[in-house]
């Protein structure tokens, strides 16, 4: 009777594994991608001068603007030094820990096609004047199927107007656990 229920539970748990590996893409062990890459442009306001209900902060993974005095689910935020330098900040530059980052590229932003590794600024505040190209990486997220991965993004500074102290950026997240591809469309990497 033992060694039939222990037959039963290795075959349940090799069907199982079946499955689980069928679902996975063959190339990285991901599950095939649910989200399509798109294009958005999104404001932020500094955190400092402006209506308390103008968001300052930007979820990665949500892909949204967020009021910084409600949540500190925010991956980076935006203000203006005080003297008058645009800084995007990471959430360590905020003091709420490591994990989120910045990476300034030195190509346009269509040449960036996927996320690259290497050292995030995540502690300091990163400058950005208009026309910035940078990589974002989220903070650290466990996904359904287990794995503690980042999101990624790239960002363009298309406007700083820094009357309304508000910055306009051109976005593309990729919202798909553990992926790395930023060019629009289904990701494969």
């Amino acid at each position: 009777m033992r060694i039939r229920l222990l037959r039963h539970s290795l075959c349940s748990l090799v069907s199982a594994l079946a499955v689980v590996a069928a679902a996975c893409d063959e190339t990285i062990g991901l599950p095939p991608a649910a989200f399509t890459n798109v294009e958005d442009t999104v404001s932020l306001f500094a955190l400092d001068g402006t209506p308390l209900a103008a968001p300052s902060g930007y979820n990665i993974q949500s892909k949204t603007a967020l009021r910084t005095d409600q949540t500190t689910s925010f991956d980076f935020a935006f203000n203006f030094t005080p003297a008058g330098a645009a800084v995007l900040l990471p959430t360590g530059a905020l003091g709420l820990g490591r994990g989120s980052g910045i990476q300034v590229q030195r190509v346009p932003f269509d040449s960036v096609k996927t996320a690259p590794s290497g050292a995030y600024a995540d502690t300091l505040p990163v400058a950005v004047d208009s026309g910035t190209v940078a990589v974002v990486r989220s903070r650290a997220t466990q996904c359904v199927f287990g794995a503690i991965v980042f999101y990624y993004g790239k960002v363009q500074v298309l406007a700083i107007d820094t009357v309304a102290r508000r910055i306009d950026l051109r976005v593309l997240v990729d919202q798909n656990c553990g992926y790395r591809d930023l060019e629009p469309g289904i990701p494969r990497r």
